[in-house]
């Protein structure tokens, strides 16, 4: 990401955090309830902080991997090889969205989780921890990298994540059949329009009215900003919840006007 990037993405933000709504603004009992029991719930589950000492040993790493990158989104240093603290660093999801992730989880709980991009699996092991019963299924590209997340899987005692290998392009079509309903979908990978909306189409058919997509980067670049307003347009989405960083994406039909929010988060 250049500095004009960062510069243009920064002052997105501010036009965000000081225009987004808040549980007043929200009309629809749905999004006041997660609102309300999701994100205003600031309750510290014994499981963050396991995942936050695995991703302080991360950031201090030095070991080094062969980096395979098969999609748009990395802002780490160019060159196939990386150091572990660099990729947990800049490719790593803040702790505030994984722990968003395992409340939200355990609020909806859903049974079939999916995620398109390991990367050192911390997102994962919120996810995974936050519902031991569920089946978490997630691909990553880069086969080192997989093979890394693996590992801090054990360290975490996590038996519930099936890791996939590969493209998504190639195996999201095989991983869904397998699947076949998928209650909660995380699309992290690949942060440009047409693989992002081509994601979001194939997921539809193996959905239904309580799953949950959701979306990394949406406003990363215009590009990224497009994919986002095609998806909030889709006849089949009712609700949909921008946190800036992520967005979510609903089909619940309690409400019958098609509804789009923005909330500080």
């Amino acid at each position: 990401m250049g500095l004009a990037q960062q510069y243009q993405l920064a002052g997105k933000y501010l036009k965000y955090y000081f225009t987004a709504g808040n549980r007043h603004d929200v009309h629809s009992p749905f999004v006041f309830s997660l609102i309300e029991e999701v994100l205003r719930d600031k309750k510290q589950y014994p499981a963050f902080k396991e995942i936050e000492q695995l991703r302080q040993q991360l950031l201090k790493s030095d070991e080094t991997l062969i980096v395979t990158d098969l999609g748009a989104g990395s802002i780490v240093s160019a060159g196939n090889e990386r150091k572990v603290k660099d990729i947990t660093r800049y490719a790593a999801k803040q702790p505030k969205f994984g722990q968003l992730f395992f409340r939200l989880i355990q609020y909806l709980q859903p049974k079939r989780i999916l995620e398109l991009g390991t990367s050192m699996g911390l997102s994962t092991a919120y996810m995974a921890k936050a519902a031991p019963q569920a089946q978490v299924t997630t691909i990553e590209g880069c086969p080192n990298i997989a093979a890394r997340a693996a590992k801090n899987f054990q360290a975490l005692n996590i038996h519930n994540i099936t890791q996939v290998t590969g493209n998504f392009d190639t195996v999201l079509p095989e991983v869904l059949k397998q699947i076949q309903l998928a209650d909660w979908v995380y699309i992290d990978g690949n942060h440009r329009k047409e693989p992002t909306v081509s994601y979001f189409l194939q997921c539809l058919q193996y959905v239904d009215e309580y799953s949950v997509l959701i979306f990394d980067d949406i406003h990363w670049t215009p590009d990224m900003e497009e994919a986002w307003h095609t998806i909030q347009q889709h006849p089949q989405v009712t609700y949909t919840i921008d946190l800036f960083f992520i967005g979510l994406v609903f089909f619940r039909k309690d409400f019958k006007v098609k509804q789009h929010f923005t909330l500080k988060y």
